[in-house]
C-alpha cells in the first residue's frame, strides 16, 4: 500500500483506496457538506447489502469524476483492462462489435469503483443472459424547472411530481402491476415495476408509452409525453425512454453528482406524504439508515407478466 492510500475490507476482499482525503464533493458556505473519496468508499461499503440485489447481473454505465464535481467527467461503458480480474464483466453486442460492461456483484467491486471516482452507477433494466428481455420497467418523473412554471418554486415543482406519482400508482394498481417509488437524488422520482422478463424491450417500452399517454390524456393541462422540450410548456414530462435496449436508469442507493452527495433512495408509498420529502432528501451521510428500513418490503419480489396488464390497458384506452 502506498503512503497516500488506505485499505478497506469489503466482503472477502481488501481494496486499496488511493488518496482517500481527496475532495470529490466540495462544501460551501456551511450549508453543503464536503465529502472525500474515502467518504464515498465508506458509504458504498455500508450500503452494499442493500444495493447489490439491485445491481447483480446487470451491465453498468459508470459516471466518473476523477477530480470531483469541479473537474471534468465522463461516462464509461467499456471496462478498462487494468481493472482487477475478480471484477465481473459482461460482453454485450453492439453494432460493429461488442462492449465489455462492468457488472457489480460484490461489496469489493463497489469500493473499487469508488476508488475510481465513480460517483453514479447507471444500471441496465435487463440482466446478462437475458439482455433482450428486461425485468424492470421505469417511469421517470421530472418536473419542469421551477423557473418555467409561472410563480413556481422548487417545492411546488416537487409537489407536482408527488401528485403525478400517486396518479401513476393508481393507474398501475388498476392494471394489476405493483409499483415502487424512488427519489432520484436529482430533481424527481422514478416509479419502478418488476416484470417477469418474458417480454422484449419493444413490448415493454410500448406498454410504458401507452400507460403514459393514457395518464397524460386524463390530465392534458398538467402532464405530457412530448419528447421535445419546446412542446411541453409547464407540464410534467412522463419519460419512458429508459425502457429501450441498452438504456439505463440510476441504481437504487447510488450517489448523484450533485453538491452535498445526494443519493437515489427507494421509499415506500406512505413516505410520499412526508412534507420533508424531496428528491435530494438523503445523502451519503444517512441513506444507509433509510435502506435498513427496507422501504420496498411490501413490493412483491416476483415480477409480473405484461399480458394481463396489456389487456386491461387496452380496455381502458377503448
Amino acid at each position: 500500500m502506498s503512503g497516500d492510500a488506505r485499505t478497506v475490507r469489503a466482503g472477502r476482499r481488501t481494496v486499496e483506496v488511493s488518496r482517500p482525503d481527496k475532495v470529490l464533493f466540495p462544501g460551501g458556505d456551511g450549508a453543503v457538506k464536503e465529502y472525500t473519496k474515502g467518504d464515498l468508499a465508506d458509504y458504498y461499503r455500508s450500503v452494499a447489502p442493500f444495493m447489490l440485489p439491485h445491481l447483480r447481473g446487470r451491465p453498468l454505465m459508470l459516471e466518473r469524476h476523477p477530480d470531483g464535481l469541479d473537474g471534468p467527467s465522463f461516462m464509461q461503458k467499456n471496462t478498462p483492462e487494468h481493472y482487477p480480474d475478480w471484477i465481473t464483466r459482461a460482453e454485450v453486442p453492439k453494432e460493429g462489435g461488442t462492449v465489455t460492461h462492468t457488472v457489480c456483484d460484490s461489496a469489493a467491486t463497489l469500493v473499487y469503483l469508488a476508488d475510481q471516482a465513480c460517483l453514479t452507477l447507471h444500471r441496465w433494466l435487463s440482466r446478462t443472459g437475458h439482455l433482450e428481455r428486461p425485468d424492470l420497467l421505469v417511469f421517470d418523473l421530472d418536473p419542469p424547472p421551477a423557473s418555467e412554471r409561472p410563480g413556481g418554486t422548487s417545492e411546488d415543482a416537487f409537489a407536482f411530481v408527488r401528485e403525478t406519482a400517486r396518479l401513476l400508482k393508481e393507474l398501475l394498481d388498476e392494471l394489476g402491476l405493483p409499483s415502487a417509488p424512488m427519489t432520484t437524488g436529482s430533481r424527481g422520482l422514478h416509479v419502478t415495476v418488476r416484470l417477469d422478463g418474458r417480454h422484449d424491450f419493444d413490448e415493454v417500452r410500448g406498454f410504458a408509452r401507452d400507460v403514459a399517454e393514457l395518464l397524460a390524456a386524463g390530465h392534458p393541462g398538467r402532464l405530457t409525453t412530448a419528447a421535445r422540450k419546446k412542446d411541453r410548456g409547464d407540464r410534467l414530462y412522463l419519460d419512458v425512454q429508459r425502457n429501450g435496449y441498452a438504456q439505463t436508469a440510476v441504481a437504487p442507493y447510488t450517489v448523484r453528482a450533485r453538491p452535498g452527495a445526494p443519493v437515489a433512495v427507494p421509499i415506500s408509498w406512505d413516505q410520499l406524504d412526508d412534507p420533508e420529502l424531496c428528491s435530494r432528501r438523503w445523502t451519503i451521510a444517512d441513506a444507509a439508515d433509510q435502506a435498513r428500513t427496507d422501504p420496498w418490503a411490501g413490493v412483491p419480489r416476483r415480477g409480473r407478466a405484461l399480458g394481463p396488464a396489456r389487456r386491461r390497458l387496452d380496455a381502458l384506452r377503448g
